[in-house]
C-alpha cells in the first residue's frame, strides 16, 4: 500500500504542482473583474461559454478568491451569518442539495502568446473541491481536479488567444461529501471522508459554513518566464552550536534544492544560482526537452549571521535571497525572491517533564502559544488582517501559533506575518479525533473503524500534504509539522508522511504524530491529554498539574458591550444565563453563538445591573483567567511543564469564547492580562499558597533586581509589604517568599490590591503587576466603595496613526483602576478597528504615571481617546 501511495505521490506532484511561493515577481494575479453563474441554470457548453464571444455581462459578479457563499454576500443575496440567527436563513448545502452550491465562474483577461521560447502559466492556489477549467474553449484538465490542498499549474502558452483577448472559465463543485450539520463536532463526521477542511459542518464554537466553503477560494495568478522554471525551492538554514542573541555569532550555513524544469522541445544549457548575503553560488545545468531534475547547490557559509528569533527571546532578522536560472549565461529564465531567516530549530525530550522541548539556535524554549483556526470562517483572506492578527499575538507575549487539524495548511501570507513577528507555527495536517474516529460519538454517521481510515483517498491526501510541504517549508516561523488533532492519521497515511515524505521534502522539522500524543506530551494522567475547558479557579492554574506539554487549556473571553452590539441584535441584549445566576434569561443568539459560562465569577463583583456591568465584570474574570493561567506555567516551567498552547487566541466567527479580541479585531481584556503574565522578567503571585515568584523568561542570568511587594486598600493607602534584593536566573521561575498572612489580615474586610515590581539597579522599572484580592469571603465588596479615580488624561499625536498617552494618577488619590483606551471617531463614537495598545485594562498606582502608545488606521479623520475605568467615568479626549 504504502509504496502504491509513493508512487502515485510522486507521479501527480512532480506533473500538477508548483511550489512558486507567493505571487510571482514576473506575473500578476488575477482577482478583480470575476463573474458567476449557477451551473445547472445554463444550457451552453463549456467550450462555448469560455470563448469571449460569449457574452457574461448579465452573470453575476464574482468574488476571487471566494466561495460561492461570500460572492452571494458580496451581492446581497443571502444576510451576513456573523450576525444573530442569520446563519439559520441561509440554505445548507446538506439539505438543498450541491447543485445549489456548483457555479460557473468565468474571468477575461488580456495576455498574448509570446515570443521565442517564452512561457505562460497559470496557477490556482486552491480551489474546493473538485472543478473543470477551460480556456479559450479547450479544457485544461484531463480529469475532474479534486483537493482543497493541492495547487495546480497549466501551462497556456499554446492556448492563449492571438489577439490577446482570453477567457478563462471554472465550474467549482462542492465536496463529495458535504456531511450532516446535526450539531456534532463536525456534524456526523463524513465531512472528514474528502481531504478538506472540517469546521465547515459545525463545531462547539462555530455553527457550519452553509456551501462547505465551496469555490476558487485562494489565488489564480498568471506567470510568465522563459523555457526553464524553477519549481519548489527549498532553503535550508544550519546554526550550529548554542546561540544567543547578543554578541558575535559564528558562522551558520545556507543549502540550497531546486527543481528545474525545461518546458521547451530544445536542449537547454546554463546556470541556476543563489544570492543571499551578497554572496553567490552557481551550478551549471543541462536539461533535455521537457525533463525535470532536482538540483543542489553549493553550501553558502554565512559569516557573522544576523539570526531568527522566537518572540520576546530576540530580533527577527530576515535575509533577501534569490534564486534563478541564466540561459547561456546571459537571459534570465526564471527568478524567485525567497526572503529567508536564519534559524535552526530542534527538539529534545526532557525527562523530568516526561514531554518534548523545542530549541531555537541551540536554546530551549518555552513554548506559550495559542491555537488557530482560521482568520475569516469563509476564507476571506488579506495581507492586513493577518498582520493585524499576528501582531496580536505579538502582543499577548506568545512565541508559538498552532493550526488547529480542523481547519487548513495557512496560507504563505499568514506564514510572513508569522516570521516578521516571531511566532513560531505548529502546523497541524487535516484530522481530527472527533471526525476520525477516536471517541464514540452517537451523532457520527459511521463508526469507529471506518472513520479511523477517513478520508476516502489516501493518495490525494498524501500528494496535498506533500504540496503543502513544499509550499511554506521555507519559511522560518514554521517550527513543527503535527499528524492530526488528538489523533494520528490513518495508518497508511501516517507512515508514508513519516517515513518517506517527511525525510524527502523537509527533514529539518520535529514531526508529532498527533497533537497530545505521548511522544509529545506523556499522559500520565489519563483522560484525553489536553485541557481543561471552561473558566477555572485562579488557584487551579497552580496547583493542579496538566499534561506536560497542553497543546489545549482554555477558558473563557467574551468582549465588552461595544464588541457585543456588532452581532447581537438589540431584543438579545441580556444577560445570559447562569447556573448560578437565576434572575439571567435563556436567550436563543447567545446559545447560537456558542456563549459558554462565567460560573459564580461575576457575582463576585456585585450582581451585575445591566448586560453592559455584566460584560465590564467579564473583562476583569478575563483578565484574571489569561494572566494567571499562564503565569501558572510559566511558574513550573521545565519542572511540571515545556510548554502550554491556549485553546484558543482568536475566533474566524462570532462565537462567545475562547478569544483575545473578537471577529472585528477589537481586543478584550484577555490579550493584555495575557501580555502581563508573559513578561520576559516578571514579578507574580501565586494563588495557590500566596506567595510571589520572580520569573525569568530570557536566557541572560539577572542580578541586582530590587522586588518591591506593595498593598493597597481602597482609599489608595500605601502598605510596604518588603522589598529585597533579588537574582533571576535564565529560563527559571523561583519562589521567593510568602505573603500570605499580610494580605489575609490587611484584605479580610474589603480585600485589596497587590503590586509587585521589579527594578534594575539604575532603579529603573521593569515590571509591574497588579493584581486585585477579594475579602475573606471570596467577593470583591471593596471595589465597589472605591472614591472616583482622579486619574488625568494627556494625549498627544506623535505622526499620523500613532498616538501618545499619558494616565497620570496624583498623590493621595485612589488607583485609578482597569482603565480601558480606545481610539474613536468623534462623530460617531464608533471604535478605529484594528488599533495596537502597547498596554490596556492598566491600573495606575497613586503618585504614578503611565505611558501608552496607540497605533490606528492612518489617515482616520475626526479621532478622539476614549477612556473609562472600574471608578472612572467615560472621558474623551480630541486629537488634533
Amino acid at each position: 500500500m504504502r509504496k502504491k501511495l509513493l508512487l502515485v505521490l510522486w507521479g501527480i506532484v512532480i506533473s500538477c504542482c508548483c511550489g512558486a511561493q507567493t505571487t510571482p515577481d514576473n506575473g500578476y494575479e488575477l482577482k478583480s473583474g470575476w463573474r458567476c453563474y449557477k451551473a445547472d441554470e445554463l444550457s451552453v457548453t463549456p467550450e462555448q461559454l469560455s470563448q469571449h464571444s460569449y457574452s457574461i455581462d448579465a452573470w453575476m459578479p464574482a468574488t476571487v478568491p471566494g466561495t460561492v457563499l461570500t460572492t452571494l454576500l458580496d451581492n446581497k443575496k443571502m444576510p451576513d451569518p456573523f450576525y444573530g440567527m442569520n446563519n439559520n436563513k441561509i440554505p445548507d448545502i446538506y439539505q438543498v442539495g450541491k447543485a445549489y452550491y456548483t457555479y460557473w465562474f468565468c474571468k477575461d483577461f488580456s495576455e498574448t502568446i509570446p515570443a521565442g521560447d517564452g512561457q505562460v502559466w497559470l496557477n490556482f492556489r486552491g480551489i474546493n473541491y473538485g472543478c473543470d477549467i477551460y480556456l479559450n474553449g479547450k479544457k485544461l484538465n484531463k480529469k475532474v481536479f479534486k483537493g482543497m490542498f493541492l495547487r495546480q499549474r497549466y501551462n497556456i502558452t499554446a492556448y492563449l488567444s492571438k489577439l490577446g483577448r482570453n477567457r478563462l472559465a471554472v465550474i467549482v463543485y462542492p465536496p463529495d461529501i458535504v456531511g450532516n450539520p446535526n450539531g456534532g463536532q463536525g456534524g456526523d463526521g463524513t465531512i472528514a471522508k474528502n481531504v478538506t477542511h472540517q469546521y465547515v459542518a459545525g463545531w462547539d464554537w462555530i455553527q457550519p459554513v452553509r456551501d462547505r466553503n465551496t469555490g476558487i477560494w485562494d489565488k489564480v495568478t498568471i506567470e510568465k518566464t522563459r523555457s526553464v522554471i524553477i519549481t519548489d525551492p527549498f532553503i535550508k538554514t544550519m546554526v550550529p552550536g548554542v546561540r544567543k542573541p547578543t554578541g558575535h555569532q559564528s558562522s551558520a550555513f545556507v543549502q540550497v534544492t531546486t527543481t528545474l524544469e525545461n518546458a521547451g522541445a530544445v536542449s537547454v544549457s546554463g546556470t541556476v544560482q543563489y544570492e543571499i548575503d551578497h554572496q553567490t553560488v552557481r551550478l551549471p545545468v543541462s536539461l533535455k526537452p521537457f525533463e525535470k531534475k532536482e538540483v543542489q547547490l553549493p553550501a553558502i557559509t554565512i559569516k557573522a549571521p544576523r539570526l531568527w528569533w522566537p518572540n520576546t527571546y530576540g530580533p527577527q532578522h530576515l535575509y533577501p535571497s534569490a534564486i534563478s536560472f541564466v540561459k547561456n549565461n546571459r537571459e534570465v529564465s526564471d527568478l524567485r525572491n525567497i526572503t529567508v531567516g536564519i534559524r535552526e530549530i530542534k527538539n529534545q525530550w526532557n525527562d523530568r517533564t516526561r514531554s518534548m522541548e523545542l530549541r531555537v539556535n541551540g536554546q530551549p524554549v518555552f513554548v506559550r502559544g495559542g491555537n488557530w483556526i482560521v482568520s475569516d470562517e469563509l476564507l476571506r483572506f488579506s495581507n492586513e488582517r493577518y498582520d493585524a492578527e499576528m501582531r496580536f499575538h505579538r502582543d499577548m507575549g506568545l512565541n508559538m501559533i498552532r493550526v488547529w487539524g480542523g481547519a487548513l495548511t495557512e496560507r504563505p501570507e499568514f506564514y510572513k506575518a508569522c516570521d516578521e513577528y516571531g511566532l513560531l507555527v505548529m502546523q497541524d495536517f487535516w484530522g481530527s479525533g472527533d471526525c476520525n474516529g477516536r471517541w464514540m460519538d452517537p451523532k457520527k454517521s459511521d463508526d469507529q473503524w471506518t472513520r479511523r481510515n477517513y478520508p476516502d483517498d489516501h493518495s490525494l491526501f498524501i500528494e496535498s500534504a506533500a504540496d503543502m510541504i513544499k509550499m511554506i517549508r521555507n519559511h522560518p516561523s514554521l517550527a513543527v509539522w503535527c499528524g492530526g488533532n488528538e489523533i494520528v492519521l490513518a495508518p497508511g497515511i501516517f507512515q508514508t508522511l513519516k517515513d518517506s515524505v517527511m525525510p524527502a521534502l523537509d527533514g529539518t522539522r520535529w514531526f508529532i504524530d498527533y497533537s497530545n500524543s505521548d511522544s509529545m506530551s506523556y499522559n500520565a494522567l489519563g483522560n484525553n491529554g489536553d485541557g481543561p475547558y471552561g473558566i477555572q479557579s485562579l488557584p487551579y492554574f497552580w496547583n493542579y498539574r496538566t499534561w506536560p506539554f497542553n497543546s489545549e487549556i482554555g477558558s473563557v473571553g467574551m468582549g465588552d458591550m461595544t464588541s457585543l452590539r456588532r452581532f447581537i441584535p438589540e431584543e438579545n441584549l441580556v444577560i445570559p444565563a447562569e447556573k448560578a445566576r437565576s434572575e439571567a434569561v435563556s436567550d436563543s443568539v447567545w446559545t447560537y453563538h456558542k456563549y459558554i459560562g462565567y460560573g459564580k465569577s461575576i457575582d463576585a463583583y456585585g450582581a451585575p445591573k445591566n448586560l453592559e456591568d455584566f460584560a465590564n465584570k467579564a473583562q476583569l474574570v478575563n483578565y484574571d483567567q489569561y494572566r494567571t493561567l499562564i503565569e501558572g506555567f510559566i511558574g513550573h516551567q521545565w519542572d511540571w511543564y515545556t510548554g502550554v498552547i491556549i485553546w484558543k487566541t482568536q475566533n474566524p466567527w462570532t462565537a462567545l469564547r475562547g478569544q483575545m479580541y473578537d471577529y472585528y479585531l477589537d481586543p478584550n481584556a484577555c490579550l493584555y492580562g495575557l501580555r502581563t503574565g508573559n513578561q520576559p522578567l516578571h514579578g507574580m503571585f501565586n494563588f495557590g499558597d500566596s506567595s510571589v515568584y520572580i520569573a525569568n523568561n530570557t536566557w541572560e542570568k539577572k542580578d541586582n533586581l530590587m522586588l518591591v511587594i506593595k498593598a493597597f486598600n481602597m482609599e489608595g493607602k500605601e502598605h510596604l509589604i518588603t522589598q529585597v534584593f533579588c537574582e533571576a536566573i535564565p529560563q527559571n521561575a523561583k519562589r521567593i517568599m510568602s505573603v500570605k498572612e499580610a494580605i489575609k489580615k490587611m484584605g479580610a474586610a474589603e480585600g485589596l490590591f497587590l503590586t509587585i515590581q521589579l527594578l534594575d539597579a539604575d532603579k529603573t522599572m521593569i515590571d509591574e503587576n497588579t493584581y486585585w484580592l477579594p475579602d475573606q469571603n471570596g467577593n470583591y465588596t471593596g471595589l465597589n466603595q472605591m472614591p472616583s479615580s482622579r486619574v488625568r488624561v494627556q494625549c498627544k499625536k506623535i505622526a499620523d496613526g500613532k498616538i501618545d498617552v499619558l494616565l497620570e494618577n496624583p498623590e493621595g488619590a485612589p488607583l485609578a483602576f482597569f482603565n480601558r483606551l480606545s481610539v474613536i471617531n468623534t462623530q460617531t463614537g464608533k471604535r478605529l478597528l484594528p488599533s495596537f495598545y502597547s498596554d490596556n485594562y492598566v491600573t495606575v498606582l497613586p503618585g504614578t504615571r503611565k505611558e501608552i502608545q496607540i497605533t490606528y488606521p492612518k489617515s482616520a479623520p475626526d479621532i478622539a481617546v476614549s477612556v473609562f475605568g472600574w471608578n472612572l467615568k467615560e472621558q474623551r479626549v480630541s486629537i488634533n
